[in-house]
């Protein structure tokens, strides 16, 4: 019930927030056309009473009454549906904000490594859709609430015993509750499967993935699996769903017997002579508007209670994504780094897993430095560009910050002093300049800014060769825009990477997977000049992550990852004179080349 009334609070506060004054016409509409109804009852009474009685002129004026009540009862809660309709709409997109800023505004990501906030974000996204129905249930549920008063007095004015009608309405009402916990229940029980099954369903409908489908022909693999998974879920609910539909039979089957025998009291006290023939109606036609209430009563509750069960788990949901920091992170990062950053004994294990990725990691990255991390698919290597951004914390050690521990540092402010392009960048599907601009949000809309930042990304000619140049609106998911190819996509990222001219560290996790060695090469000679420009700025430090030997042997630092630990560190010429690791994967890639 905790839950239920809290769902229902935060509904009509957001309603409130969004629109005060739609909100409130809503409620007055809602609740005059609910009450309207046991009035009719009352009304229909009376002008039975009249006719019987020949009394043309009163009779006249309960039949006008009963007519206006009959039409507010039909067509005040359609007007209301005019004003919370647009409330709804906005709702949902407030939900879906608070989904988003749930998801994306914690400091770190470890919430995305677990299967359990997979399903819960499964299960919200299915569920924000039906504010609108939630938002009808509550308004409902108020002018229900005054009807029911105002039915149970009428009744009572007839027979005392007749208030039972109300009280039989409570077996249904528990027996919905039950229904739905068994229904929420199943929801979670079956994410796992509905999320498994839509991540295939976006992959065989996806137009980037096409190609790779048809000629691995996989489709039909793909499209079995969807119905099995699709199939499973299904049975999981239809199951819940039987079970909720026998509960909700049970309460129905004890409401039917009360409301049989309480128009059965009314018609023996007629025939006894102790009632009219308008009580009978009165009551006859309340008992069925009782008998509608109990039913409307089951549906909004059923209603309110999954809306409501969406609010506790977004609730549940940040509490667990954005909790307290052990550490208070008040401290602002350094205006420039004079020392440089230190991994001190770090380890890391992801969340959810106990197997440690980085073991015992002691590592000096100088100030001004240009560091290459190279090692072995699986070594390590994202994992530390990861930490060195705090997107995780160290399961034990330290990263500090000239001599600051990053944990103290505010990461709002940290992350504003960085800049960062990844492997798995995203495809935003905007206009070229919006796409790059986005690495320097207060810059995005500088032209000279875009295309300096594509010309240390090597790609200053890229927009000359699009129909609107910088204004050229991209991907074809939304709109009818120019698709890219891989290569030309990740040389935006990159632009966008390097769209801040004086960060205090800059991190390329395999930022050129998509190109050719020598586009490569010559990428990393113009990402090193734009690392000494950096440096003599601020100090920062440039870190590439790349699995080609030669493309980084102009580092000033090489730091080689191999199982979770750093096993050699040096420059070019002094790794290749050792002979260890570095040496000997280079000699590999080298000989490749030949």
């Amino acid at each position: 019930m905790r839950v239920l009334l809290t769902g229902a609070w935060t509904m009509i506060a957001t309603a409130w927030r969004l629109n005060p004054r739609k909100t409130a016409l809503a409620v007055a509409l809602m609740t005059a056309g609910a009450v309207a109804a046991p009035l009719l009852a009352a009304a229909l009474g009376w002008m039975t009473r009249e006719v019987v009685a020949g009394a043309t002129g009163r009779a006249v004026l309960a039949g006008v009454t009963v007519a206006v009540l009959a039409v507010t009862a039909l067509t005040l809660s359609h007007f209301a549906h005019l004003a919370y309709y647009e409330l709804s709409e906005l709702a949902e997109l407030d939900f879906d904000e608070r989904v988003v800023e749930v998801s994306n505004g914690s400091p770190g990501i470890e919430h995305h490594e677990r299967a359990e906030h997979a399903d819960t974000w499964t299960v919200l996204r299915q569920e924000g859709g039906r504010f609108r129905t939630g938002l009808e249930a509550l308004l409902n549920g108020v002018g229900l609430l005054l009807a029911v008063v105002l039915t149970a007095v009428l009744l009572a004015g007839r027979n005392p015993l007749l208030l039972l009608l109300p009280v039989a309405a409570v077996p249904p009402l528990l027996a919905g509750r039950a229904a739905e916990r068994v229904l929420d229940r199943a929801r979670t029980a079956t994410a796992e499967p509905t999320r498994t099954a839509l991540n295939l369903f976006h992959l065989t409908t996806s137009a980037r993935l096409a190609g790779e489908l048809r000629v691995s022909r996989v489709g039909d693999e793909l499209r079995a699996r969807h119905g099995r998974l699709w199939a499973r879920a299904t049975r999981g609910l239809w199951r819940a769903h039987l079970t909720a539909t026998w509960l909700r039979a049970a309460g129905q089957v004890v409401f039917a017997l009360a409301y049989v025998a309480g128009v059965l009291l009314v018609v023996r006290d007629a025939i006894a002579g102790r009632r009219g023939v308008g009580d009978v109606v009165l009551v006859v036609v309340l008992a069925a508007q009782v008998n509608q209430q109990v039913a409307t009563a089951v549906t909004l509750l059923q209603d309110l209670q999954r809306m409501a069960g969406a609010y506790r788990r977004l609730t549940e949901a940040a509490a667990s994504v954005t909790g307290p920091d052990p550490v208070a992170a008040r401290d602002s990062p350094p205006p420039r780094l004079r020392h440089g950053i230190d991994f001190a004994g770090v380890a890391f294990a992801y969340p959810g897993t106990d197997a440690p990725v980085l073991r015992e990691v002691d590592l000096h990255l100088p100030a001004g430095a240009t560091v290459a991390v190279v090692g072995e698919n699986g070594a390590g290597k994202s994992t530390l560009v990861k930490l060195l951004c705090g997107f995780y914390r160290p399961s034990a050690g330290r990263v500090l910050v000239d001599g600051a521990d990053l944990r103290g540092l505010a990461l709002p402010e940290w992350r504003a002093r960085i800049a960062a392009g990844f492997q798995d960048f995203v495809r935003y599907e905007f206009r070229v300049g919006q796409v790059v601009g986005l690495g320097d949000l207060p810059r995005m809309s500088s032209e000279p800014a875009v295309r300096e930042a594509l010309d240390r990304a090597d790609a200053a000619d890229l927009p000359d060769r699009l129909p609107d140049g910088l204004r050229t609106r991209l991907g074809k998911s939304y709109a009818d825009g120019v698709e890219l190819s891989g290569g030309q996509w990740q040389k935006l990222a990159l632009g966008r990477a390097v769209m801040r001219e004086a960060p205090l560290l800059l991190v390329l996790d395999e930022p050129t997977s998509a190109l050719d060695p020598e586009a490569e090469h010559a990428l990393f000679r113009r990402y090193a000049e734009h690392a000494k420009r950096v440096a003599r700025r601020t100090g920062g430090i440039t870190v590439f992550v790349s699995h080609r030997f030669s493309a980084v042997r102009t580092a000033d630092l090489i730091v080689v990852v191999r199982g979770g630990r750093v096993v050699e560190v040096g420059d070019h010429a002094a790794l290749v004179a050792g002979g260890g690791l570095y040496a000997e994967l280079f000699a590999l890639q080298a000989k490749s080349y030949r």
